[in-house]
C-alpha cells in the first residue's frame, strides 16, 4: 500500500472543496428543521433524515472517487462513510414508520462512524493546513453526539430532535468553513506540493 505526499492530500482536498459545502449546506437545513420543528412525527424526521443522508452519502463517494491518488486505506475510509450514510438514508425513507428508537439508534451509529473518518481526514491535513482543529473538532463533536444520542435513545423526541438538530449546525457551519478555506487553497497547491517535497 502506498501513501501519498501530504501536498498531494491537501490538492485533493482543494479540488474538491465543494464536497464539503455540500455535506455542510445540507446539514445546516436539516439541523435547522429538526429545530424549529422538534414536535414532528417521527415518518416526518425519519424522511427529512434520509434524505440528507443519502445527500451526505454522496459526498463521501464523490471524496474516494476523487481522491484517486490516495491510498486504498484513505479511499476505503471515505467509501465506508458513504455506505454507512446510504443505508440509513435508504432505510429511513424506505422504511419512515421506523421506531424512535430505531431511527435513533441509525442516526447514532452514522454520527459516529462519520466523526471517526473526519478525525482521520484532519490527522492527513496537519501538515499542510493550519485549520485542520475545523474537521478534528467537527468529528469530535460527532462522536460525543452520536454516543449521546444511543446512550440515551429514549431521552424523548423533542430532545433528540434538539440534540441531532444542534450538532447538524455545528457540523454543517465547520464543514462550509473549511470547505472554502480549501478553495482558495486551490490556486496554490503545485507550490504546495513543490515546497513540502524540497522540505522533505
Amino acid at each position: 500500500m502506498t501513501h501519498e505526499e501530504p501536498g498531494g492530500v491537501i490538492s485533493m482536498f482543494a479540488r474538491n472543496w465543494w464536497l464539503f459545502v455540500l455535506r455542510g449546506v445540507a446539514a445546516i437545513v436539516f439541523g435547522i428543521i429538526a429545530i424549529v420543528y422538534p414536535d414532528v412525527t417521527i415518518t416526518a424526521l425519519a424522511i427529512v433524515f434520509g434524505i440528507y443522508a443519502i445527500v451526505d452519502s454522496i459526498g463521501s463517494f464523490a471524496s474516494a472517487i476523487g481522491h484517486r491518488g490516495a491510498d486504498g486505506w484513505h479511499r476505503a475510509a471515505h467509501a465506508l462513510e458513504g455506505v454507512v450514510a446510504l443505508v440509513a438514508g435508504v432505510l429511513a425513507l424506505v422504511l419512515p414508520d421506523l421506531t424512535a428508537l430505531a431511527l435513533v439508534v441509525l442516526i447514532g451509529i452514522w454520527a459516529i462512524v462519520s466523526g471517526v473518518v473526519e478525525i482521520m481526514a484532519a490527522i492527513r491535513l496537519r501538515q499542510v493546513i493550519d485549520t485542520e482543529w475545523l474537521l478534528a473538532i467537527s468529528g469530535v463533536l460527532s462522536i460525543i453526539a452520536g454516543i449521546v444520542i444511543l446512550v440515551w435513545p429514549d431521552a424523548g423526541a423533542v430532545a433528540i430532535s434538539w440534540l441531532i438538530g444542534t450538532y447538524a449546525i455545528v457540523f454543517g457551519i465547520v464543514f462550509v468553513w473549511l470547505g472554502f478555506k480549501l478553495r482558495r487553497l486551490g490556486p496554490t497547491d503545485e507550490r504546495v506540493d513543490r515546497d513540502i517535497r524540497s522540505a522533505a
